[in-house]
C-alpha cells in the first residue's frame, strides 16, 4: 500500500516509516499539516496515518479535509488522546481507528493490515497474473512451484507493474509510484531496479515479462 504518514516528531516518524517499508509499503513520511495537506490534494494514497497533535493544521483538520475531498482511503489517528469524547471526536471527524501513543509498531503494524482490508484498491493478500503469484504479507513471488523472496524494492516494483499490467509505464511513473516523496532516485535507478527484478523473475522463468518498449518505459504482461 501507498501510505502516508504524518508524525511531527521524528524520533517517531523516522522508526515508523522504516517499519511499515520493511514490510513492503511505500511510505510518504512528513512533519507537518501543510506539506501534509498539499500531498492528499496531489496524490493517491491507499491508507492515512495521522498525528492529532500537529502544529497549525491538526491531524483531526487534516482527516476532515481528505473526506470533504470525497476520498474514502482508510484513516488511523496516532493520539495521547484516549478519553471517550476524544475517540469520538476522531470518528466523527471521519477516521476509521486510533492508535494511542506511544506506539507499539506491532499494534501499529497489525492495524494496518486490518485497515487495508478496507482500502477501496484493497484486493487481498496476493495479486495474480496468468500462472504467477504475488504474496504481499510476505513480499515473495511465485510460479510453477517455485517461490523467490523478493527485497522491498523489487517487491514494490513487481507490485506497481502487476497493478498496471499491460500498460506502457514511463520511468517518471515508475519513480514517482516507487520512490517516496522527496526521494530523489539517481539517473539510473530504475534501469538497475529493472534489471535486478528481472535476475529474480530468471529464476521462476518470468524474466521476459517485464519487456522494455524503447523510447517510452517498460510493460509488464504475462509472456507463456
Amino acid at each position: 500500500m501507498r501510505i502516508l504518514l504524518v508524525e511531527d516528531d521524528p524520533e517517531q516518524l523516522e522508526p515508523l516509516a522504516v517499519a511499515l517499508t520493511q514490510v513492503g509499503h511505500l511510505v510518504d513520511g512528513v512533519e507537518d499539516g501543510e506539506t501534509a495537506k498539499w500531498l492528499i490534494s496531489e496524490k493517491d494514497y491507499d491508507l492515512l496515518i495521522l498525528d492529532w497533535m500537529l502544529p497549525v493544521i491538526s491531524g483531526i483538520e487534516l482527516c476532515g479535509y481528505y473526506r470533504k475531498m470525497g476520498k474514502t482511503a482508510p484513516v488511523l489517528m496516532l493520539t495521547a488522546k484516549d478519553t471517550i469524547a476524544d475517540k469520538v471526536t476522531g470518528l466523527d471527524a471521519g477516521a476509521d481507528d486510533y492508535l494511542v501513543k506511544p506506539v507499539d509498531v506491532i499494534e501499529l503494524l497489525a492495524r494496518v493490515r486490518a485497515l487495508g482490508r478496507r482500502s477501496p484498491l484493497w484486493t487481498g493478500d496476493t495479486l495474480k497474473l496468468a500462472d504467477l503469484q504475488l504474496n504481499l504479507s510476505n513480499l515473495t513471488v511465485e510460479r510453477e512451484g517455485e517461490t523467490v523472496q523478493l527485497s522491498v524494492r523489487e517487491f514494490q516494483m513487481l507490485e506497481y507493474l502487476m497493478r498496471h499490467p499491460n500498460q506502457i509505464l514511463t520511468r517518471n511513473q515508475i519513480e514517482q509510484n516507487i520512490w517516496q516523496w522527496g526521494e530523489e532516485p539517481e539517473s539510473n535507478a530504475v534501469t538497475t531496479l529493472i534489471r535486478r527484478l528481472r535476475q529474480r523473475l530468471q529464476i521462476i522463468g518470468a524474466s521476459e515479462w517485464v519487456e522494455t518498449v524503447y523510447g517510452m518505459g517498460y510493460r509488464f504482461q504475462a509472456n507463456q
